[in-house]
């Protein structure tokens, strides 16, 4: 029995989850139980001005500040310590900037559907892209609304009901169409400060080895895009979850676990 249980301690990963835009720690919630019931340790937590933090959108002007709440999760972990770090959405940039703080604290990052930044352009470069090809209109009854009068203000972003219905949460369940339509606070995709931020470098980001899961029914970030941000950036393996939409964790929690779970016995 003693043996059994030092074979499981050595093997237990620590799981740390980012969120999306708008959305908070809260989203990660049938996911977590299930990974902790494989036996490993998870960490979710909220973003600046995201779930319960108490800061609102239009106090924070960079994505450094944002994801303040990640980076100094990372900096408490020890330094023999590694953990698998999973970023969904946008929460593909805060997980971008963990591993240029922290690369020697992360075995393998994970983007969940997820923004990849490169080494090659400019901080904002995969948005600016995306931007390009999801015209003004896709946004549907999102309010995006200039957080104060000056031309250099960043843009807040606060998904409508309908474009939640429709576009992240189409394959969910009524009952968490509804809990995000009452969870979801202003967030922001930090353009102005990203297209001027320092680039993320081959020495540290580019040096952590990375996963994606593409999620082949989402609607929002469209497998097309997935898979073009993959040719962009190559990453070490490429999963994919079937009959899924923008949101895995919710709409399909145990095949995304079981993915995860997959990943980190290979990588981590």
């Amino acid at each position: 029995m003693e043996d059994k249980m030092t074979t499981t301690r050595d093997e237990q990963k620590h799981f740390v989850l980012v969120h999306g835009a708008c959305h908070g720690a809260w989203c990660w919630f049938k996911l977590k139980p299930l990974l902790e019931a494989a036996g490993h340790r998870v960490s979710a937590f909220d973003l600046s001005a995201s779930g319960t933090n108490t800061k609102v959108i239009q106090d924070v002007a960079t994505l450094a500040d944002y994801s303040m709440p990640l980076l100094e999760f990372m900096a408490t972990i020890p330094p023999e310590k590694k953990v698998v770090v999973v970023g969904h959405s946008f929460g593909g940039m805060s997980l971008a900037l963990a591993m240029e703080k922290f690369p020697e604290k992360i075995s393998i990052a994970v983007f969940l559907t997820a923004f990849m930044p490169d080494t090659v352009h400019t901080s904002s470069y995969v948005l600016d892209q995306y931007n390009k090809s999801a015209p003004l209109e896709a946004w549907l009854d999102t309010q995006l609304l200039p957080y104060n009068d000056e031309n250099e203000s960043e843009t807040s972003m606060l998904f409508g009901p309908e474009f939640l219905s429709l576009k992240l949460y189409q394959l969910c369940t009524n009952e968490d169409r509804e809990l995000g339509k009452i969870l979801i606070r202003p967030g922001s995709l930090f353009l102005k400060d990203l297209a001027t931020a320092k680039h993320f470098t081959k020495g540290r980001f580019g040096s952590v080895k990375r996963a994606f899961i593409i999620c082949d029914e989402d609607i929002t970030i469209k497998e097309e895009f997935q898979r073009w941000m993959i040719e962009n950036n190559p990453v070490v393996e490429v999963k994919e979850l079937n009959g899924v939409d923008h949101m895995p964790m919710l709409c399909d929690p145990k095949q995304l676990s079981v993915c995860l779970l997959g990943i980190s016995h290979e990588y981590a």
